[in-house]
């Protein structure tokens, strides 16, 4: 079983070499950045990461979250390490100073939570979660309640969670029951919620739930629906904790894996109705629970490359020990398995700083229209992050597990445990094929493909300068042509699937991964033009091994979007073509 070690060296490659870091920079508003400043950053945080929290993993897995008389106990160690990290200021980092943040682009949060979910998924998911609950609240909360609860929101002293499930509402959250009855200058809000993430634990002394309801005469559907504040304990004017409010956990979810955070099935309004605030105005909630969910994809879209990185050291390590006819290291297939870790890793860290970059943009831009620019990019990127991200976590992390042939399939080497943490990711916070439909039927033919002509303009842009700087040709050949199968995919989608559902709905998921691995692409063609201009001067060996995996990625990845493009173009009568009895 090996450690976690913070891959710093290519997180710096991607921040600063790459010149995300420095784009962030130049953004209004932000708090003085400096390359130093960054670097203290990560090293701090990948301190935090591989000696706090790290070490719990398995504790996590082994002990899990248990439930003894309505009190939900954490696995030893989560409440000290979460103690920890709130008193350190980690929760912090990319929220405002105006009500305690520190004023930090997202594109170094993302960095960080690439650390925490590596060290530790299960215990990391309470922290990602308040995130979106902070920037729901930011957004759409009055001005009494961000007073009351922004702050230690911010902090992490009071966590929040996001509540949509409920027994016959998943997806389709048009079929939502949860109530919410006026009452004075609150609702009473009753109903079950399931699958609630950190519903109930020991980590804090406040849990801020926001729950999804419909109030008295609410349209059907998902025009019906409200959002409201459930706090566990009610929060006087003056800031201090009163009683405890309605709603209890009932049970906890066995799972097949982040055995170390309880997944909750919440009842509230037991007894008298559990005190809930609306947030927004009624019947507006899910455009506000959307703002949350959105953070919570791109998050999750971290937590996939995440795994993949902690899976993937954990496999390299093994391969250079074991022997088997020597060292298995030297075989072909294994080296197969490590360079298509290792290469994907390397393309899904910059696609998903490129992404938290464009959010930062969103925010910042002083131009409106910058502003809408970056928005549109942000809109079109994070279905594609959290599906394509997720997937590549439990592919990788089956492929680490490989590796160790039979003694990955044994609890004891711990690899096993990545796998089953990696297989939740693909469904929760919209399965992948929601994420899919979303992005085929929201963000391409909705817009006619407008927000992808802009990202295959700016990624050609990329192209057209490592093309000039002439040391990684061959490589910006294959992605120029990766990326000509994308417009040209893109293009006949815009022409064929408005008018025809089928088309749209059959071809989504080929059409996010066709995306996602071209968008991989740009980015390795990037990255090998600076790798190909340093690799003579200094640290030759991290250089070149940038330029063999942008390599082998051309050569072994990007041609799997051929296929794909026939898939989304052909593929769709035979997808329809049984009756249901017929299966």
């Amino acid at each position: 079983m090996s450690d976690y070690s913070p891959p710093l060296r290519d997180m710096r490659f991607c921040l600063h070499e790459m010149g995300l870091a420095a784009r962030a920079a130049a953004l209004p508003g932000l708090v003085e950045i400096s390359s130093d400043l960054i670097d203290t950053i990560l090293d701090e945080s990948g301190k935090f990461a591989s000696e706090v929290i790290a070490p719990l993993n398995v504790v996590g897995d082994h002990e899990g979250s248990t439930l003894e008389n309505g009190i939900v106990r954490t696995p030893s160690g989560f409440a000290d390490a979460y103690k920890s990290f709130v008193e350190s200021g980690w929760a912090s980092l990319p929220f405002s100073p105006n009500h305690g943040g520190q004023g930090l682009p997202w594109l170094i949060s993302a960095a960080t939570q690439e650390m925490w979910l590596s060290a530790n998924t299960a215990w990391s998911l309470c922290e990602i979660l308040t995130t979106g609950a902070v920037e729901l609240l930011e957004k759409f909360g009055t001005d009494g309640q961000k007073a009351l609860y922004l702050e230690n929101l911010i902090s992490g002293i009071w966590p929040g969670t996001m509540n949509l499930t409920e027994p016959e509402s998943g997806s389709d959250l048009g079929g939502l029951r949860c109530k919410a009855e006026p009452s004075g200058d609150h609702y009473k809000i009753s109903g079950q919620k399931i699958f609630i993430t950190y519903g109930e634990h020991d980590m804090a002394e406040n849990i801020i739930h926001f729950v999804l309801a419909r109030t008295p005469n609410a349209p059907d559907g998902s025009k019906g629906i409200s959002l409201f504040i459930v706090p566990k304990f009610l929060v006087g004017p003056d800031g201090n904790l009163g009683e405890r409010n309605d709603l209890r956990c009932l049970s906890l979810e066995e799972k097949l894996g982040i055995h170390g955070s309880p997944t909750c099935v919440m009842s509230y309004g037991n007894n008298n109705g559990a005190i809930g605030f609306l947030v927004g105005q009624e019947n507006q909630g899910l455009a506000a629970m959307f703002t949350m969910m959105n953070n919570a994809r791109l998050n999750i879209g971290i937590s996939g490359l995440a795994i993949a990185e902690r899976s993937y050291q954990q496999a390299r390590d093994y391969a250079k020990e074991r022997n088997q006819f020597g060292v298995i290291i030297n075989h072909p297939d294994v080296r197969r398995m490590l360079m298509l870790m290792k290469s994907q890793i390397e393309a899904m860290r910059a696609v998903t700083y490129d992404a938290a970059l464009a959010l930062d943009g969103a925010k910042r831009y002083s131009e409106e229209s910058e502003r809408l620019r970056a928005k549109a990019r942000v809109d079109l990127l994070i279905p594609m992050v959290k599906g394509w991200c997720t997937d590549l976590g439990v592919e990788i992390s089956s492929l680490a597990l490989q590796v160790h042939g039979g003694a990955g399939f044994i609890s004891e080497t711990g690899i096993a445990q990545h796998y089953r943490d990696a297989r939740i990711a693909p469904i929760y916070e919209g399965t992948n094929g929601i994420q899919a439909i979303d992005l085929v039927g929201r963000k391409i033919l909705r817009d006619k493909g407008t927000a992808m002509s802009a990202f295959v303009d700016d990624a050609r842009t990329v192209l057209k300068q490592a093309r000039a700087d002439g040391k990684s040709r061959s490589i910006v050949t294959a992605v120029e042509e990766a990326l000509n199968e994308l417009a040209t995919t893109t293009n006949w989608l815009v022409n064929n699937a408005a008018s025809d559902q089928t088309i749209a709905l059959s071809g989504a998921t080929a059409y996010l991964r066709l995306f996602g691995t071209v968008a991989g692409g740009v980015m390795h063609a990037q990255a090998a033009q600076i790798a190909a201009r340093q690799a003579t001067d200094h640290d030759t060996n991290f250089y070149t091994a940038k330029l063999a995996c942008a390599q082998f990625y051309t050569e072994h990845v990007l041609p799997q979007i051929t296929a794909l493009g026939i898939s989304i173009r052909n593929g769709h009568p035979s997808i329809m073509a049984l009756d249901k009895d017929q299966f």
